[in-house]
């Protein structure tokens, strides 16, 4: 679902902060690390150029680029992007924030629980199936484990040919790498807590 579209105003006030921030940042990890803009942009793939505007708060740089430049550092995308001081160190979804709705219809609802910059390492959800619902998914990436608990209701669970029902307060792990299904089994709506972990 897409999230609900922010002020312009608001939006360039942060986009603005995260600019200042990410050039102060970049410079002074350079620093640290004794490279010089050549060394950044020979470690990281980013032109001097870039490098030079991004530390100079005069670029507007793409997600893809700042990724590259954080793993120059050897740190996460979020690491990098993290103001300290600017927000509370304790990060919050509200349990109406449609931002984290990941999917959402009719038999199935899908809620991420799990900080969005968390993606493609940690994943954790919430997922609430009515009766006859589903969530079937397409093989993840190689070496990808998911975990349920279950809150409400029936479900089975099925990883490739493999298939378990599950009961209030069962937990379960099993390979994500190949197709497969948490459906509801029972007469009543279902509730699963489902965490992926990906390596």
């Amino acid at each position: 679902m897409s999230s609900p579209v922010k002020p312009k105003k608001a939006a360039a006030g942060s986009a603005e902060a995260i600019n200042r921030h990410l050039g102060v940042r970049v410079k002074k990890l350079r620093t640290e690390k004794g490279w010089s803009l050549e060394g950044l942009a020979n470690a990281s793939g980013v032109s001097r150029s870039m490098l030079s505007q991004i530390e100079r708060e005069q670029a507007n740089p793409t997600l893809a680029v700042t990724l590259r430049i954080a793993q120059a550092f050897g740190m996460a995308l979020g690491d990098l992007l993290e103001m300290p001081g600017a927000a509370s160190a304790i990060s919050v979804i509200r349990g109406d924030d449609h931002a984290y709705h990941y999917k959402s219809d009719k038999l199935c609802r899908v809620r991420t629980l799990s900080p969005l910059n968390l993606e493609k390492d940690v994943e954790f959800y919430e997922v609430q199936l009515q009766p006859g619902g589903a969530l079937r998914s397409s093989a993840h990436f190689e070496g990808t484990r998911e975990f349920i608990t279950v809150a409400k209701g029936q479900v089975r669970l099925e990883s490739a040919d493999d298939s378990e029902s599950l009961a209030p307060g069962d937990s379960a792990s099993y390979r994500a790498d190949v197709p497969h299904a948490i459906i509801n089994a029972g007469k009543g709506e279902a509730t699963v807590y489902l965490v992926d972990i990906y390596r």
